[in-house]
C-alpha cells in the first residue's frame, strides 16, 4: 500500500523553494502535507515554493497569527497552516479546521503535532532537518495518494 519514502538535501533557501515548487508540479486535489522540523528549518520556504509554483505571484507569508491562509489558484484551492501558536487542538474544531480537508484542496500544514487528535493524518508527510550548512528533507508517503504524488515528485527531481 503505502510507505514509500525518500531523503533529498537542500543546500540553501533556493534549493528548498525549487523542492516545493517540484511538488506543486506533481500535486493533485484532496493532497494533505505535514512539514515538521525546528523553528527556522524552511518549513514556510518550502511551503513559498509550493505555492508559487502553482501560480501565486504575491508574497507567501507564515500564517502564524491567523493559523491559516487560504490560496485559489486557478481550481485549485490552498489552505497553508501555521499551527505554531495554536494554543489547544481543540482551537481548530471552533474554526471549523474539518472544512479545509476537501477533495478539492490541497493543505499544507506547518506543526501538524500542536493539531493532534483533530487534523487527518497527512497523505505526505516532511520532516526536515539539519544537514551541514544546509537541510534534509525526510519525506514518507502515508496513504495511496502520498504514494502516488511522491513518486511521480521523485521522478521528476531525478530527472532535472
Amino acid at each position: 500500500m503505502s510507505g514509500t519514502q525518500w531523503q533529498v538535501e537542500a543546500a540553501d533557501e533556493a534549493a528548498m523553494v525549487a523542492l516545493g515548487r517540484g511538488l506543486a508540479a506533481v500535486a493533485q486535489p484532496a493532497l494533505v502535507v505535514h512539514l515538521e522540523g525546528d523553528l527556522g528549518m524552511g518549513k514556510t520556504t518550502f511551503s513559498r515554493g509550493f505555492i508559487q509554483g502553482l501560480g501565486h505571484e504575491g508574497a507567501v507569508k507564515s500564517p502564524t497569527y491567523t493559523l491559516v491562509e487560504p490560496y485559489q489558484l486557478g481550481q485549485l484551492e490552498v489552505f497553508h497552516f501555521d499551527l505554531y501558536r495554536l494554543g489547544d487542538p481543540e482551537e481548530l474544531e471552533f474554526m471549523g479546521v474539518r472544512d479545509y480537508f476537501r477533495e478539492d484542496a490541497v493543505c499544507l500544514v506547518e506543526w501538524p503535532g500542536r493539531g493532534a487528535g483533530i487534523l487527518p493524518p497527512p497523505d505526505i508527510g516532511i520532516n526536515i532537518v539539519p544537514a551541514g550548512l544546509g537541510r534534509r528533507l525526510d519525506i514518507r508517503a502515508a496513504t495511496v495518494l502520498g504514494d502516488t504524488v511522491l513518486g511521480r515528485w521523485r521522478r521528476r527531481h531525478l530527472s532535472h
